[in-house]
């Protein structure tokens, strides 16, 4: 290898370190020293309710729901935060928040789960004869890790109750 081969290699390195090292500065710029937990924790639109020692993942929930996943854009509508009853057709989007026992949607975190990663329809509402969310994108969320899954859950769990929304007797508050 001649010298100056390996002077250009080694110069073609400092160079690439250099715009790798910028890129990173410039991202974490970009976000303004947040991490994902507080950008979520300062984009919720509504009163968090906060316990159990959960914050980290109440505010990681937040940033999935309110920023990169877009929950509210069709769980939220005229009913408020997260409060279903948009129609899609045949179907509406289910209410999301808390009901009196804390339960989002009032569903466990297992049930959460299922609904998520398999489109499980535990209020069997219509259309009849299906027991899977038509409209829900649930296929993109079956790979939806337990971190993912825990945290959407918990973040529901920290926003406040609404009444109503498709097969949910009242009061569910």
């Amino acid at each position: 290898m001649t010298k100056a081969f390996r002077t250009t290699g080694a110069v073609m390195l400092v160079v690439g370190l250099g715009l790798l090292f910028g890129m990173t500065q410039t991202s974490a710029q970009s976000d303004n020293g947040q991490s994902e937990i507080q950008r979520g924790l300062s984009i919720a639109p509504v009163p968090l309710t906060i316990t159990d020692n959960k914050r980290g993942l109440v505010g990681l929930g937040s940033y999935y729901v309110n920023g990169v996943s877009d929950c509210t854009g069709c769980h939220s509508g005229a009913t408020g935060h997260l409060g279903g009853g948009n129609p899609f057709g045949p179907v509406f989007s289910r209410n999301l928040t808390p009901n009196a026992a804390g339960f989002p949607a009032g569903l466990t975190l297992d049930q959460f789960r299922q609904v998520i990663q398999h489109g499980t329809d535990f209020k069997n509402l219509p259309p009849p004869g299906s027991n899977t969310l038509i409209v829900m994108p649930w296929p993109s969320y079956s790979i939806a890790t337990d971190k993912w899954i825990e945290a959407v859950y918990e973040y529901l769990k920290a926003i406040p109750c609404i009444e109503g929304g498709p097969g949910n007797t009242l009061p569910r508050c």
